[in-house]
């Protein structure tokens, strides 16, 4: 049945209505973020070491060169709840890094696995990744209830996702700086420009490099170096809830004991 005038007018005004409210959104500031099932949300959740291996890549071969993680020790690469890349590989990693002045010595030598990651510092350079999973947060609201944070979390990783695949191709140029339309990105345009490209590395698994593929991997590998004990805290939390458990348990099981002579003395008196 072809719709009537009528049902093509409105039709017509609410599809005008939905682009007004979107124009609107878009003009407040709203950014769009999607929310991702990444395999470490959740109360029995854990990384998946392969994707941290992955991430540990991306940032190597595409962010390390203008973003530092000043406060993550190589050596924790090492760990079983990380990237758990073997001792030999670690020390070689620190050593292709760039080197570190030696505070004893005053002089330049290779990084070791004891040393941190570097920090990128200088005109045009980015900010420190090493807690940006946790300094960002993608889910409000609504009105600061903090509902939509208690169902999806704070979103560290989903807005580090949002923001490498935000970028809607546009240029903006302001006061001679170009900017890039980003749709993740609170003022709908940022000064970095699109870091990631389909195959723009070559996974060793054989894993598809696509951009949402790169942009999930190293998403994922911030949230652990922002949070590389996330694992276990889990887990010691997991266990003191059922100690909890089993202690009030034992507490009502035995005040009830105590107490029940004692009740069915006061009720024979009455």
């Amino acid at each position: 049945m072809e719709g009537t005038p009528e049902d093509d007018a409105s039709e017509a005004e609410a599809h005008s209505a939905a682009e007004g409210e979107q124009e609107e959104a878009a003009s407040d500031g709203a950014a769009h973020i999607e929310d991702i099932a990444f395999s470490f949300e959740g109360p029995f959740g854990k990384f998946d070491q392969f994707q941290l291996q992955r991430g540990l890549q991306v940032y190597t071969e595409v962010c390390a060169a203008c973003h530092g993680m000043k406060f993550v020790p190589i050596r924790t690469l090492h760990d079983a709840g990380g990237p758990g890349l073997p001792e030999d590989q670690v020390r070689a990693y620190a050593a292709n890094l760039s080197p570190i002045l030696d505070p004893e010595t005053g002089e330049e030598r290779p990084r070791l696995p004891t040393d941190h990651f570097p920090a990128i510092t200088g005109e045009g350079m980015g900010p420190d990744l090493s807690l940006m999973a946790k300094a960002r947060a993608a889910f409000h609201g609504p009105y600061g209830t903090g509902i939509s944070q208690l169902v999806n979390g704070i979103g560290g990783p989903e807005y580090i996702h949002a923001l490498l695949t935000g970028y809607t191709g546009e240029e903006v140029e302001q006061a001679g700086t170009v900017l890039y339309q980003n749709t993740a990105f609170s003022s709908g345009n940022i000064a970095m420009p699109p870091p990631l490209s389909d195959d723009l590395v070559t996974y060793e698994d054989g894993t598809p490099a696509t951009v949402d593929q790169m942009a999930r991997d190293v998403s994922a590998f911030l949230m652990w170096t922002a949070e590389p004990k996330l694992t276990h805290r889990k887990q010691v939390g997991l266990v003191s809830v059922l100690l909890l458990v089993v202690l009030t348990s034992l507490l009502y099981l035995t005040n009830k004991r105590l107490w029940a002579p004692h009740k069915r003395k006061l009720h024979h008196k009455r």
